[in-house]
Order: C-alpha cells, then sequence, then structure tokens
C-alpha cells in the first residue's frame, strides 16, 4: 500500500461572505482578492508542508495544475515539484499533472517531465489529466468537442518522444514538428509510470487499462460515493480481461486526525467548511461546457461534481453530514484506521492520496494532521495489499545526488 500526501494549494483567505457575494471560485474570479503578499506566505508554507510529509516518511507527494482559481493556486505544478527535488530525499514526486491539451507543442510536457525524473533521481510519477472543463474550456479557451481528441494525440507524442531514440518528425492534426529530438530523456526506462486523473468517465477507464496505467479517482464526494464509482471501474476492468491488481487504481480521500473524535470537530469543523463551501463554489455553467463530457459517460447517469446541484447540498451540510456521508474521514488515530481500511478495502486501491491540508486550515494544523496520521494511522495501512506487485512506482537509483552547500574553491 502507498500513502501520498496531496496538495491543492488553495487560496485560504477569500472573504467571509465570497459564496454569497461571487459566482464562483474558478475562471472568473475576480483577481482584486488576490494579495501577492499572502501568496508568497502561501507557497512557503505549503512547500514545508509538502517537504515535512516527506520527512515523515509518505511514499508519495503530489501536486497538480489549475488556472483562473482561488480553489488552487498552482499553474504550474512543474515549477513546485522542481522546487520539491531538491528539498525532498525519498518521497516520489507525483504530479498529478500536466494537462496535455493545453501545451503547444506538448513535447515542453516531455522535455519538463524528462528534467524532473533526472533531477530527482527517478522519483517522477507523470500525470496526465484531460483537464477540468474551467482549466481546458473556460480559462485556456480549448474547445471541447475536440479536446479529448488533442489530449490523446498529445500523448502519443510524448510517449514517443520518450522512447524513440533517434529524431523523428511528427505529422499529427493539432501538432506538426520537423524534428522531434528531445534532451534530456527520462532516467526511468522505458519512461516515468503513467498516472490518469480522472473524474469517472468510461472511455477514459478503458483507454488507461489499455494503455497500462494507473488510474487516479479524484472525488470530493468522498469513499462511500467512491466505491460506487470504482465498483464500475473494477467491472470494466473485468470485462477488458485486465487483472484486478490495486495498485492499478489511486482514490483521493479528505483525512482529519486528532487526539479524539470530539477534538477532530472542534479543530477541522471550520476549515472543511471553507474548502466545501468556498473552494469548491463553482458556477454550474464552468462545471461542464457542452460537448466536455463524452455521450457514453453521460449516458452512464454519472453528475459532475461541481456546480448546480452539488453546490445547494454542501451549503446544507455541516461537520457530522461531511463525516457520515464519507466526504470526510476524521477522529481519533483508532477511528480513522478502522474507516480508512474499510474504504480502501471498498475501492479496492493500492495507491491511497492523502488531502491533509483542507481548505483554511494553517500551517500548524497541517503539521500536526500530517505528523498524526503518519506516526498513529500509516502503520497500520502500508501492510495492505502486500501480496501484490505494484507496478506503476517509481524505481529511482540506489545512489541519489542530494542537496549541499557548494564549496569555495582554493
Amino acid at each position: 500500500m502507498k500513502l501520498c500526501w496531496f496538495h491543492l494549494m488553495p487560496y485560504r483567505f477569500l472573504p467571509k461572505d465570497f459564496e454569497e457575494k461571487y459566482r464562483s471560485v474558478w475562471v472568473d474570479v475576480p483577481s482584486k482578492l488576490f494579495e501577492p503578499d499572502r501568496a508568497h506566505q502561501l507557497y512557503n508554507e505549503y512547500l514545508d508542508e509538502l517537504e515535512f510529509a516527506d520527512e515523515v516518511g509518505f511514499d508519495g507527494i503530489c501536486v497538480n495544475e489549475h488556472h483562473n482559481n482561488a480553489y488552487g493556486i498552482m499553474p504550474s505544478p512543474n515549477i513546485m515539484a522542481a522546487t520539491l527535488t531538491r528539498r525532498t530525499s525519498n518521497a516520489a514526486i507525483i504530479v498529478l499533472g500536466n494537462s496535455l491539451a493545453l501545451y503547444n507543442p506538448p513535447i515542453r510536457v516531455a522535455e519538463e517531465f524528462a528534467m524532473l525524473d533526472c533531477v530527482s533521481g527517478g522519483r517522477l510519477v507523470a500525470g496526465f489529466p484531460v483537464g477540468t472543463s474551467m482549466d481546458t474550456n473556460y480559462a485556456y479557451g480549448e474547445n471541447p468537442a475536440t479536446l479529448r481528441e488533442k489530449y490523446y494525440e498529445a500523448h502519443d507524442l510524448i510517449i514517443k518522444a520518450w522512447t524513440e531514440p533517434e529524431p523523428f518528425a511528427f505529422n499529427g492534426k493539432f501538432t506538426k514538428l520537423r524534428y522531434v529530438n528531445i534532451w534530456p530523456r527520462p532516467l526511468q526506462k522505458p519512461h516515468p509510470p503513467v498516472w490518469i486523473p480522472g473524474g469517472g468517465s468510461v472511455e477514459t477507464w478503458e483507454w488507461t487499462a489499455r494503455k497500462d496505467y494507473v488510474y487516479c479517482y479524484l472525488s470530493y464526494s468522498g469513499y462511500k460515493r467512491g466505491i460506487t464509482v470504482m465498483d464500475g471501474f473494477w467491472k470494466e476492468m473485468e470485462r477488458l480481461g485486465v487483472d484486478d491488481n490495486p495498485y492499478r487504481a489511486g482514490f483521493l480521500q479528505l483525512v482529519c486526525v486528532a487526539e479524539t473524535d470530539e477534538k477532530a470537530k472542534e479543530l477541522y469543523a471550520e476549515h472543511v467548511d471553507y474548502f466545501y463551501k468556498k473552494c469548491l463554489h463553482v458556477y454550474e455553467g464552468f462545471s461542464e461546457a457542452p460537448g466536455y463530457r463524452t455521450i457514453r459517460t453521460i449516458k452512464t447517469g454519472s453528475t459532475t461534481q461541481l456546480g448546480g446541484a452539488a453546490n445547494r447540498q454542501r451549503q446544507s451540510m455541516g461537520w457530522d453530514d461531511y463525516v457520515e456521508q464519507g466526504y470526510i474521514i476524521a477522529g481519533s488515530p483508532e477511528t480513522v484506521i478502522k474507516n480508512l481500511r474499510g474504504a480502501v478495502e471498498g475501492l479496492r486501491v493500492g495507491h491511497l492520496m492523502t488531502l491533509l491540508q483542507i481548505g483554511s486550515m494553517p500551517k500548524e494544523l497541517t503539521l500536526k494532521n500530517t505528523e498524526m496520521f503518519a506516526t498513529q494511522v500509516k502503520p497500520y495501512l502500508e501492510n495492505m495489499w502486500d501480496e501484490y506487485e505494484d507496478r506503476w512506482w517509481p524505481q529511482p537509483l540506489e545512489r541519489r545526488e542530494v542537496a549541499g552547500a557548494a564549496s569555495a574553491g582554493d
């Protein structure tokens, strides 16, 4: 079992009346609300938290890409990952990920991921999300009708750029290059493990299986609803004749650990509320552009996690609702262990991504949550799925360069 520490890097200084006064935290959130001096504080706090997760023994640390929003102020996860490669020693650097269709040309992703793999000594996991409709269609203006086709072409170009030993020409529909010849090349062979973050599209399940990649279900509705979605994923794997190795899948879960169940509510309730009511306050018109979701997925009855009904439901929820419905797993270490083991078994996932900095949670509380999880929860989970091989985990060099002070010359 691999336990990973996931960071969204939310802007945690939104006004108290944000969800009443502004229609969306994404796409058209007024930039006048962004204060660069506070962002300076936040970025450095958040990097400290990620580095601390490495120090206390998390298997991986995760960053991700979003645009025009206060939900996650990380438009370039590669910048954050580059910082972390020099300030961490053991954890996998999991970039979930680069939205491939937004890069022109996409070999920029191949180059930057290769750099990260080399600098980190082979600790990189390469995430290739399609990207949310808010990021891709509205913030970056990509046509939703051709977004997935452009994504697939970009993927094929990147994989070939990583694995083809000689310069080649690429004549795609969206990208045409006379010379593809990336320097540097990734350290891991044939390339870093590829994980595909997704929200439940059946086409993504099938494509991920055929490529032998990891599917990561990034859900903020929690493990109880997640089990239903992952049941569909595993049924699709069975239909495709693919084995049921739990390491084929990952899941994101919000977790709050304290000395007692009551203490968890006292410490974390306001920050969880900030996350669900402010960070996920998305205008329904932005949540899913026409053409973004495929007809096949629509027919399954899958619904979006953002906007409209989802917003209205969360506005009426409180701590007890979040816990009861599985949005968060919270309480004493004993409570968290019990519920997380049940969640992991129900989801059948070998890569658990934990969200331990939530909403407006300050650094001190985040570090407490992280340390309690690492010392009092993680040891009781990491033996799960030991009978399976994780073929989708980085294979770093045994001896790696580490950051150190440069010595002065004579």
